[in-house]
């Protein structure tokens, strides 16, 4: 594959990073990225030559989210093509969150939105001190619809509610507190943060790992078909609310919206 949106590369070792790669939109999700991570989530789990795969993105932001223009693009589309669209979200996260190698989500920049739905699938996660994080959905009249699975099965119910809410942003700290990420260091020390846990993962048996990680989300509430398939709806349902029309609307006029 040749994308677009993302940087690919792999070293002798077998670790693979998957670089998000639209820094002048603080790699918010376009259509097109939503296809190429997907495509690359399923390349790499098949490559038996790939033993890590490390998330990252280029430029001052991980990842903000789902790109508006994506969004008010839906405005316009019909039901079954807002379907159509939240469901290409959804099952980009599911091709990663069930990625058959140790994925580690290193994390230089601010997260908001699909950027937590990101780190949510990851494995591990490791965030500089600097790093700011949301699920400001809400404040565009949205809800965090189809990353709420894998955000409420990493941090849980009670630590998810107020943020789901408010769209209120935390520090990494804060982060770190409510299990969103694994360890906190400073900005310098990040690559070798980073590179101290893949060393780690790269000690075990690379088809007991994948295995491992079976096992392990068997434990975790199961993200079904049917939980999918609802959460894709209410996305869907709430690109069509008047207030998710004013709340985009007004990002682009950078306004505040009217409520």
């Amino acid at each position: 594959m040749n994308p677009e949106t993302l940087q690919i590369t792999i070293d002798d070792r077998g670790v693979a990073r998957l670089t998000l790669a639209r820094p002048d939109k603080h790699n918010a999700m376009s259509a097109r990225m939503i296809s190429e991570l997907t495509e690359a989530a399923q390349a790499l789990g098949s490559n038996a030559d790939v033993r890590a795969v490390v998330i990252q993105a280029l430029g001052k932001s991980f990842c903000a989210g789902g790109d508006l223009e994506w969004m008010r693009a839906q405005f316009s589309a019909d039901r079954a093509g807002r379907i159509a669209e939240a469901r290409r979200l959804a099952m980009m996260l599911k091709a990663l969150d069930e990625l058959p190698k140790p994925v580690i989500a290193e994390v230089r920049g601010n997260a908001f939105g699909g950027g937590l739905g990101f780190i949510s699938v990851c494995d591990m996660a490791v965030a500089a001190e600097t790093a700011r994080f949301g699920l400001t959905e809400v404040r565009l009249g949205l809800i965090p619809a189809t990353i709420s699975p894998y955000v409420t099965r990493r941090i849980g119910v009670s630590a998810a509610r107020p943020l789901f809410l408010s769209g209120k942003m935390f520090d990494a700290h804060h982060a770190a507190a409510i299990g969103l990420v694994d360890a906190v260091v400073q900005a310098p020390d990040l690559e070798k943060a980073v590179e101290i846990e893949i060393k780690e993962f790269l000690a075990a048996s690379p088809q007991a790992a994948a295995r491992a990680k079976v096992l392990a989300r068997s434990f975790a509430p199961p993200i079904s078909d049917e939980i999918i398939d609802a959460v894709v709806a209410q996305l869907a349902d709430s690109w069509e609310t008047a207030e998710a029309r004013e709340g985009i609307s007004a990002f682009f006029e950078k306004r505040k919206p009217q409520w």
